[in-house]
């Protein structure tokens, strides 16, 4: 990218805390200034939060970067933290997690009886011969046994690898084999849309693959006919009929908590490794500080998946560090109808719910009356994260969910950075719809240019951090030179000083006169339009905006007058009429929309009205397979796709849509 990116579009409007938030807020406007003051001191004041067995001799070791140390010698269980202690105060008959099972099913499990499950999974542990170091695979549905089964993990001293339940045998097995793991523990399957789906098949041919593997655990959730193998136990037959008395024993900060995949566009996954101390201390303080959470009162919900970090960091161990009394839901948003999210809402008093952008945008496109029909006041907070999330979904999002008095907390962090990073703090930050606003107390981000420097107030760039992080990742699972290339070599590293690194992952950002951050997704969706760099969020952003439109993808295609040239594929909301006349006259008003909202640079080429957009089972769009599209290739691999039969219909249409003459 050889020039900074374009910033084109502008937003005026701005929402102060209410002010009964503000003044009994957990984090308040000073946490600014004592982390400026002493970076490192706050962070230590931060892991006091925590109970630890050992003391800490120094918070952070930065003399061999950017492989970091902290809380160096420091001693503490990370499941201890997050269900003993509770127990031990008084707390035990708190309820830990309400779980919802898609068909309807529930289950009420109170600190104690989670402390007794962990406990129970830890001595079967024990018994499976897994120990401190040892690799665990976990492939299971949304149930209560998947945090169960990282607990029992984190108490035993085994590294984890959760993978989530959607991925294919091919997936599964090569995670398996590079993190070289001797146990998975999995289900006979889950429910999803309405009927049980299957996952035990998926791990009987990872397994077969996989020579490491001594032991399988399966949990029986839908009662489906499964193959039995000479590795297989059952968890009912094994970990319920364990000892419920386990003594948790600390490690060291530093030991491998667990390993997260994330896959790269191309070649083998990145095993993105967080240890124990610095993770746990940066996701109890941020849940703590983004949510404003008040474990007494509180209800949160976050609709993740245990097999993303969201889950892994706001399902597991920020909330249950916290003391948190949460909602855990097992199915899809739309079943049995397309309400059942605030149904949940209303049923448990949800007070904090925590969702992802495709979602809202999704609920705008099934339409306000939905939500309009559930009372939904007792939320209080609401957060967005998982991708940039434009203005008029956060607009959606505070108006009709939150009804105009819940403050919308938008997050930026990824797999690798273990934790929040950028965020409103609902207590003191005015926010402005679509932007993430400001970073955390203790994080140093900044936008800059090619050359490192810092672009100014209403500039666009790379997004970068220049110090240290509690939950930073790190190293790649057995191979530190692919974590130096992959995310410190951007900007060069350098002289021999701490100083010198900077770390890069590859989000685009710009500042607001304000310097407010505003997050452009991946630099490699940014698209060279007649020599200008332009942000594919910010042209799916102008999109949206338009009343008649639900959801955009971009993406740039070759073009030989300008370079590349701006494609959109477009989901008209749910009473839009499309056909004939009336759709053509639809693109050459959204082409027009984008010109006038963002500049005739960023006027799309061509405008594809499709029913649906090819999505990740995560729900992260797939720009590839519409590049693919865009540029009449054929498509690439769509095993990951949700529904693959969405490339067909977009493909069909291709022709039909209109560009510009």
């Amino acid at each position: 990218m050889s020039e900074t990116l374009a910033n084109l579009s502008s937003e005026s409007r701005q929402f102060p805390p209410p002010e009964a938030l503000a003044a009994a807020a957990n984090v308040k406007a000073d946490a600014y200034e004592e982390a400026a003051a002493d970076r490192l001191a706050f962070w230590a004041t931060q892991a006091d939060r925590l109970d630890w067995a050992k003391k800490w001799d120094q918070t952070l070791d930065w003399s061999n970067p950017p492989f970091a140390k902290w809380f160096v010698n420091g001693e503490l269980n990370v499941a201890y933290n997050c269900v003993d202690r509770h127990v031990e105060a008084g707390r035990g008959d708190r309820v830990a997690i309400h779980w919802e099972g898609e068909p309807g099913d529930t289950r009420t499990i109170t600190y104690a009886e989670l402390l007794k499950l962990v406990s129970q999974a830890a001595n079967t542990l024990t018994d499976l011969g897994v120990g401190a170091g040892d690799r665990v695979a976990i492939y299971l549905p949304m149930i209560p046994e998947a945090a169960v089964a990282m607990l029992a993990c984190a108490r035993v001293g085994a590294t984890h690898s959760v993978v989530f339940g959607g991925f294919s045998v091919q997936a599964l097995s090569t995670r398996i084999q590079d993190a070289d793991a001797k146990l998975v523990i999995t289900a006979d399957g889950g429910y999803r849309r309405g009927k049980p789906s299957a996952l035990k098949p998926t791990v009987d041919e990872a397994v077969a693959q996989c020579p490491s593997i001594e032991n399988v655990l399966v949990v029986r959730r839908t009662g489906q006919d499964v193959a039995w193998n000479d590795k297989d136990k059952w968890w009912h037959e094994t970990v319920e009929q364990a000892g419920t008395e386990h003594k948790a024993q600390p490690f060291d900060a530093e030991h491998p908590l667990f390993i997260l995949y994330t896959s790269g566009t191309t070649g083998k996954p990145k095993g993105i490794l967080h240890t124990t101390g610095g993770y746990l201390t940066q996701v109890s303080y941020t849940h703590n500080a983004v949510f404003d959470l008040k474990p007494e009162s509180d209800v949160y919900w976050c609709t993740a998946d245990i097999g993303w970090v969201t889950g892994h960091s706001y399902i597991v161990y920020g909330p249950l560090s916290n003391g948190a009394t949460q909602v855990m839901y097992e199915g899809t948003p739309d079943t049995p109808g397309r309400d059942r999210f605030w149904q949940i809402v209303d049923k448990y008093k949800v007070s904090i719910l925590y969702t992802a952008p495709t979602l809202i945008r999704t609920m705008m496109k099934w339409g306000d009356d939905i939500p309009a029909g559930y009372d939904l006041s007792s939320l209080r907070i609401l957060g967005s994260v998982g991708e940039p999330i434009n203005p008029e979904a956060w607009m959606w999002y505070r108006e009709n969910i939150g009804r105009e008095r819940c403050p919308v907390v938008d997050t930026w962090w990824q797999t690798e950075t273990g934790g929040i990073m950028i965020s409103p703090l609902p207590g003191v930050t005015a926010t402005k719809p679509g932007s993430a606003m400001t970073p955390l107390p203790g994080i140093t981000a900044d936008v800059v240019d090619d050359q490192a420097q810092s672009v100014p107030n209403g500039g666009g760039g790379f997004l970068v951090l220049r110090d240290p992080w509690p939950s930073m990742l790190r190293t790649i699972w057995g191979d530190d030179q692919r974590f130096l290339d992959t995310y410190w070599s951007r900007f060069g590293a350098g002289a021999g000083s701490g100083d010198d690194w900077i770390y890069f992952a590859g989000d685009g950002s710009k500042k607001d006169e304000d310097g407010a951050l505003w997050l452009l997704g991946r630099v490699d969706d940014v698209m060279l339009v007649s020599g200008h760099n332009i942000s594919t969020t910010e042209v799916e952003s102008a999109l949206v905006s338009h009343p008649s439109v639900a959801e955009a993808a971009v993406v740039g295609a070759t073009d030989p007058t300008t370079g590349q040239a701006i494609v959109a594929f477009v989901i008209p909301r749910g009473n839009v009429e499309t056909e004939g006349d009336i759709g053509e006259q639809l693109n050459v008003d959204l082409r027009n929309h984008v010109a006038k909202t963002l500049g005739p640079i960023a006027k799309p080429r061509q405008i594809m009205l499709v029913p649906e957009l090819p999505k990740t089972r995560s729900g992260k769009i797939m720009r590839r397979l519409l590049k693919d599209v865009a540029e009449n290739r054929s498509l690439g691999d769509v095993t990951t796709l949700q529904d693959s039969a969405v490339m067909d219909l977009i493909s069909a249409g291709m022709q039909t849509g209109k560009s510009e003459d």
